[in-house]
């Protein structure tokens, strides 16, 4: 499975935001990377230019690759209503994303992984598919062999009381995805109209 496995920090450098960890690093340094640094005199950005990284900051937050992230984008435009926001509410509903969301895996590769290799089930089936679409009503949690599994469940924190649309029950391992979320609630800083622009031209 493809997916990005450079430096983190570097990334996170060109954003001026945290996108792929704690961020504990750009405090230390957070000028965008190359070799002048913040001395390098830089132009603004153009229309297009801004289009572009917004839709790279999505792709990088998800863990989505161009191939992808273009089905995806698709998807969403198929779908009745905003189209912007369709696509955020489908890269909500990845499975990956979920299991991050329900505070099973600490990071979005780390909830990957875990889909990966077989420790997560759909509705009591085990899939390894990451970029799996979850439907409201899905029940999501651990195969039974994985819940006696001390690497893996002391790494559960419990749901963020904010993700309204997902419940968690820390006692059976298990939770709900319960509706796709609204825009609002979705805290990542991406504005999803400038991807739909680029991808309209």
């Amino acid at each position: 499975m493809a997916r990005y496995t450079g430096p983190k920090t570097r990334i996170c450098r060109i954003f001026g935001e945290p996108i792929l960890g704690n961020g504990k690093y750009l405090t230390k340094n957070s000028t965008p990377p190359g070799q002048h640094g913040a001395t390098k005199k830089r132009k603004a950005p153009g229309e297009y230019a801004l289009q572009l990284k917004e839709k790279q900051k999505a792709k990088y937050t998800y863990g989505v690759l161009e191939r992808q992230f273009r089905k995806t984008f698709e998807e969403a435009v198929r779908r009745k209503g905003v189209t912007g926001e369709n696509l955020i509410k489908l890269l909500e509903a990845r499975l990956d994303n979920a299991i991050y969301r329900m505070g099973v895996a600490p990071s979005r590769p780390a909830a990957r992984q875990l889909v990966a290799h077989k420790h997560v089930t759909v509705n009591g089936e085990v899939l390894n598919v990451p970029s799996y679409q979850v439907r409201p009503g899905d029940v999501l949690g651990l195969k039974e062999a994985s819940r006696t599994n001390t690497g893996i469940t002391s790494a559960i924190r419990g749901k963020n009381p904010k993700f309204s649309w997902l419940d968690w029950n820390e006692a059976e391992f298990s939770g709900t995805f319960i509706a796709y979320p609204e825009r609002e609630s979705v805290p990542e800083n991406i504005k999803e109209q400038l991807i739909v622009e680029l991808y309209s031209k």
